[in-house]
C-alpha cells in the first residue's frame, strides 16, 4: 500500500478538501486526487462520493478511515523506534489498561514500581474493551491489564485472578442493611449498567437471567468509572467488583456481595511470539505481590489463579 496515498486520504477527510490536503502535503490538488484514485484502485474500494463541490465519504470510506488512523499512528512512531534502537534506550515500559482497572490496580502498582525503579520511563494508556482488541495487535506495548476473556490470534493471555461481583450502593440505601444482596432484591431499583455489548453488561444480564429476572436499567453508561460516579451522585446502584472501586472515595457508599456468587476474571495480555521484557517481568512481579496483599485483606472475594502465583 502506498503510504503517501493513505496520508492523502486521511488529510482530505480531516481537513475537509483536496486543496487543504494538498497544502499540508505540498502537492497540487490534482496530485492529491491522483494519489487517492491510486489508493482506491489498490484497495478495490470506493472511498468517496464525488461531486463538483465536495467529496463525501462512502460507507466503506468511513470504515476504512478508522483503520487508516491506526495505521498512520503506528507509522508515525517509526522515527522514535529507530531512535530508541540507535540510542539503545530500552528502559521504557508501556502499559495499557481498561478504565475499570486503571485507578484501583494499574495506578497503585505503577506507583510502587516507579519507587523501586525510578530510572524506568513509563507510558500508560487507557482503552475501553471495545477498542482494546483492535489496538493491541497494532500498537507497541509491554503489558496489558484487561477483563477476560479476550480472543485474538495476535494475543496470548495470562489469567491472573477472579473477583466476586458486588453491589455498589449508598450507605443509607435500604439494601445496605443486608450482609448479602440477592439478584431478586434488585428488582424495582434504579439500576445503572454499561451499554449493551460490553462485557460487564453481558455478565450482569447473565446474572439476572439465571435468577429469572428481566431487568430494565434506569441508566446505561459507557464505562464502569462513570457508573460508579453516578452511584456516588445518587443516581442509582450498580454491580461492580471491589478492585474496580479501589482508591475511590467510599464515604457514603458501601459494597455488598451479590448472591448467588458470581466471579469476574481478569488477566494480562501479551503480543503473541514476543518475549516479556525484563522491565515488564519486574512490573508483573510487583502486580502479583500487590494482588497477594489484597487477597490477604479480602479473603474469598479475590481468588488468585495458579498462573499468577
Amino acid at each position: 500500500m502506498n503510504i503517501k496515498g493513505l496520508r492523502a486520504f486521511y488529510l482530505v477527510v480531516t481537513k475537509g478538501s483536496l486543496a487543504s490536503a494538498g497544502e499540508a502535503l505540498c502537492l497540487s490538488q490534482p496530485a492529491v486526487s491522483r494519489l487517492i484514485s491510486v489508493l482506491e484502485a489498490e484497495l478495490k474500494l470506493n472511498l468517496f462520493h464525488r461531486s463538483r463541490r465536495s467529496l463525501q465519504l462512502t460507507h466503506e470510506g468511513k470504515l476504512f478511515f478508522q483503520e487508516a488512523q491506526r495505521i498512520l499512528e503506528g507509522f508515525d512512531e517509526i522515527p522514535q523506534i529507530v531512535n530508541d534502537i540507535k540510542q539503545q534506550s530500552f528502559r521504557k515500559l508501556r502499559i495499557v489498561a481498561m478504565p475499570r482497572l486503571s485507578p484501583g490496580l494499574a495506578a497503585p502498582v505503577i506507583a510502587r514500581y516507579t519507587s523501586k525503579f525510578p530510572n524506568v520511563q513509563l507510558s500508560v494508556d487507557t482503552l475501553s474493551r471495545r477498542d482494546m482488541e483492535k489496538w493491541l495487535s497494532t500498537k507497541r506495548y509491554d503489558v496489558a491489564l484487561v477483563t477476560l476473556p479476550i480472543k485474538h490470534d495476535a494475543i496470548r493471555t495470562e489469567p491472573l485472578y477472579n473477583i466476586r461481583a458486588e453491589v455498589l450502593l449508598p450507605s443509607d440505601h435500604r439494601l445496605a442493611q443486608k450482609s448479602e444482596i440477592r439478584a431478586e432484591d434488585l428488582q424495582g431499583e434504579r439500576m445503572i449498567s454499561l451499554f449493551p455489548g460490553l462485557l460487564l453488561r453481558q455478565q450482569l444480564d447473565d446474572i439476572f437471567h439465571a435468577a429469572g429476572i428481566k431487568m430494565s436499567y434506569a441508566i446505561e453508561a459507557a464505562a464502569s468509572p462513570v457508573a460508579c460516579q453516578l452511584v456516588r451522585n445518587g443516581a442509582g446502584i450498580t454491580v461492580i467488583d471491589r478492585l474496580s472501586v479501589q482508591g475511590m472515595d467510599m464515604n457514603g457508599l458501601c459494597l455488598r456481595p451479590l448472591i448467588p456468587a458470581r466471579s469476574m476474571p481478569f488477566g494480562l495480555l501479551y503480543l503473541q511470539g514476543n518475549e516479556v521484557s525484563p522491565l515488564a517481568q519486574d512490573f508483573i512481579k510487583e502486580l502479583k505481590t500487590y494482588l497477594l496483599e489484597l487477597q490477604d485483606q479480602w479473603g474469598e472475594t479475590l481468588e488468585l489463579l495458579p498462573s499468577s502465583t
